[in-house]
Formats: C-alpha cells, sequence, structure tokens
C-alpha cells in the first residue's frame, strides 16, 4: 500500500477493553488540582501493566524527562 510505504513507523491495534484500561490509567487524575505530569518512567510503567511493551510503546527518553 502506498500510504504504509510513504509511513515507516506504524502504530498498534488495541483491543477496546485494553484502551479502555490505558485511557482510565491515564486520564484518571488529569482534572485533580494536584496533577503534575508523569515522567517517561511512569509513562511506561502505565504502559507495561496493560502488556503494551512492544517496541512502539518504548518512549526512548531519558527517565526523569516528564511528559506534557
Amino acid at each position: 500500500m502506498q500510504w504504509q510505504a510513504d509511513k515507516p513507523r506504524q502504530g498498534e491495534i488495541l483491543p477496546l477493553p485494553t484502551l479502555w484500561s490505558l485511557s482510565q490509567a491515564w486520564y484518571h487524575d488529569r482534572l485533580s488540582p494536584t496533577y503534575r505530569s508523569r515522567t517517561v518512567a511512569q509513562v511506561e510503567a502505565i504502559f507495561a501493566s496493560l502488556g503494551l511493551t512492544s517496541d512502539f510503546w518504548r518512549l526512548g527518553y531519558a527517565a526523569d524527562i516528564p511528559q506534557k
């Protein structure tokens, strides 16, 4: 497919229950006045807790850089 040829990095397809769990883990505290950005290590821990461990889910940054 031409689109795939132009896009070397591909995403992943998630089952809906996994996507729902990811959204709950990701957004559960976003409206809290005490919310703080997560570090890369924290984000990768969320991914790992849901079994999202392929290369696609590895952010590849220093563990102490907060994500916005």
